[in-house]
This record gives structure tokens, sequence and C-alpha cells, in this order.
């Protein structure tokens, strides 16, 4: 679930970047949040309707647990996205992907260690994404900050679902109370900041269809499910792989061209990926 939630992250960075083209920043994550939450809707009464004798989640940990993720959801993109407005995209991409070591330095204050493999394969990732994404000089920049920032606050977004998973919250239901959160929070900004208007909306509907639906409904509920089974050191190495699909889908889409650096990046984040997963399967065996 986790690789598909990296997979359709990945992909989606083509059609969030075509989708600038037309409309604003919060106007378009406003849309697309908005209807993420919209398409759960359905999808959780066909579900609770073909499963009546399942455990009821509490409704406390559910409610409560949409909507501070979704406030952290809504910060954190925010922050990426006028960082992004700042920075080039290599630097945001690269940034944005200190997660991976900021999720298990957060998780030692809340009592979750990581084996000395995990630490490793954190750092071997790191690398793989300097690789993948830096191809000018290291200097530091406001937009740099800005980017840095919205890092730790997808971190604590990882952190705060598997808090609320721990409590046994309804995945679906707090994905979808998320949305709402986020979106609404948004669409405030968006008036406040932006000035919408319905023509460029419509002239972006393809992009925000697909993010909408694949990126918000699809993969942030994915993400939430998977992380039930999965540690957060670890979920978080998998989801990391999104750069390296939003490289691969660059270059199987827009033709864009990926030089021997590049790849050496891919390969080491995969390579990553893949020694994290062997070490938790020995630990689970």
């Amino acid at each position: 679930m986790l690789l598909i939630t990296a997979m359709i992250w990945g992909t989606a960075f083509v059609a969030q970047s075509e989708g600038m083209k037309y409309v604003r920043p919060f106007t378009y994550n406003a849309a697309r949040t908005l209807l993420g939450g919209i398409v759960l809707i359905p999808i959780i009464l066909i579900f609770k309707t073909k499963d009546k004798k399942a455990k009821k989640a509490p409704l406390t940990a559910t409610i409560s647990g949409g909507i501070c993720c979704g406030i952290i959801l809504f910060i954190a993109s925010s922050l990426q996205q006028y960082g992004i407005s700042l920075t080039s995209a290599g630097k945001a991409g690269f940034i944005t992907a200190l997660y991976v070591i900021i999720v298990p330095l957060l998780g030692i204050f809340l009592g979750k260690k990581c084996s000395l493999k995990v630490w490793i394969c954190a750092v071997i990732a790191v690398t793989g994404f300097y690789l993948l994404c830096i191809n000018e000089g290291v200097t530091v920049s406001k937009g740099d900050l800005y980017v840095l920032i919205c890092s730790f606050f997808y971190a604590l977004h990882i952190l705060a679902i598997d808090h609320f998973n721990a409590k046994n919250a309804d995945s679906m239901m707090m994905s979808c109370i998320q949305f709402f959160t986020a979106g609404t929070l948004m669409a405030v900004c968006m008036f406040l900041f932006e000035e919408p208007r319905v023509n460029d909306i419509i002239a972006a509907r393809y992009t925000i269809l697909y993010t909408g639906i694949m990126s918000c409904g699809a993969a942030y509920t994915l993400q939430i499910i998977g992380q039930r089974f999965t540690p957060p050191a670890i979920a978080t190495l998998l989801m990391s792989l999104e750069s390296v699909f939003a490289a691969l889908s660059g270059w199987l889409i827009l033709s864009e061209q990926l030089s021997v650096k590049e790849l050496a990046g891919c390969g080491l984040v995969f390579a990553a990926v893949i020694i994290a997963q062997l070490d938790i399967k020995r630990r689970s065996a």
C-alpha cells in the first residue's frame, strides 16, 4: 500500500506542475483536497453497508485524528508550495525528503527506537536524494528554510497517523475528515490571498481530477491504512520513493533525461528501501 502511495504521489508531480499553469497554489490545493474528501464519502458508505459486523472504531479518536492530521497536512503543503516558489524544484524535493531522517529523530522522543540498519538506510536514502535532486551549488535561501519546516510537518503528519492508528481510529473516515479539514483551511486562504476564477479551475480540471482522486483520495488513504502495519521509520523510507517515481514519470511521460548521477541516486534510494524491508522481515520472523 505504501509503495503504491509513493507511485501515485510521484506521478502526481507531473499533473501538479501542469495545474500550476492555470491556477494559484491555494486554489489548486483547495480544489483537489476537497475533491479527495468528496470521493471518499461513497466509498465509506459502501464499506459500512457491506461490513455491518465490523468492529466500530472509536468515534472520538477518528474525528480528532482527522482534524489533527488535516491541520498538519494544510501547514505542510502550504509551506512546501510557498517554499517551491522561492527555490528550485530539485532542492525543494531533496529538502522535503529529509523527513526520512526527521521521523526517526522525532520518534526517539516518543519512545519509538529504530535499529542501526534503519538509520544506515536513512542516510543512504538521503545520499540518493542528493544525487537525484541537487544539480546546482549548495546554498541556503529563504525558500529552502520554508521547505525544511515543511519537511518537519510532514514528519509530524506521519507520526500523528501512527498515533491515531494505535487508538484504532477508522482509517478511511479519518482520511476523509483530514481532507475536509485541510481543504476548508486552504479554501479560506484561497479567498483571502488569491482571486479564484471558475474558468481557470475548469481549465485545470484534468490535473485536479487526477490529483484529487488519486493523490488525495486514494494515496493518502492508502498511507493511513498502510501505516497500521508498518513502523513509522520504515513507512517513511517506502513513501520517500515518491521522489524516485517523480523522476521516472518525468522521464517516461515528459521525455525528461536522467543523468548517470540521477540514476545512481534512484538506485541508492531503492537499495535503502529494500535493505530496510529485509530488516523488518527478519525481526517479524
